[in-house]
């Protein structure tokens, strides 16, 4: 996945994440420790290594140093 794939990517999570907190809330148990199967399941796993290789990326395009 490119750089620009995982930022869309990035925010279709957060529109997802949005929607979900606006329909339901959100316990901070779920957000930090979600059970097996919930929602929010992986997400901030998912999203912070997003995040990583996004940062990754753009060094990498003007290379620098993360």
């Amino acid at each position: 996945m490119n750089k620009q794939e995982m930022i869309v990517k990035m925010i279709e999570m957060q529109k997802k994440f949005q929607e979900f907190e606006s329909a339901n809330g959100v316990d901070p148990e779920d957000y930090f420790t979600p059970k097996s199967g919930h929602t929010l399941d992986g997400y901030r796993q998912e999203y912070a290594d997003l995040a990583a290789a996004v940062n990754a990326a753009a060094h990498a395009e003007v290379g620098s140093k993360p």
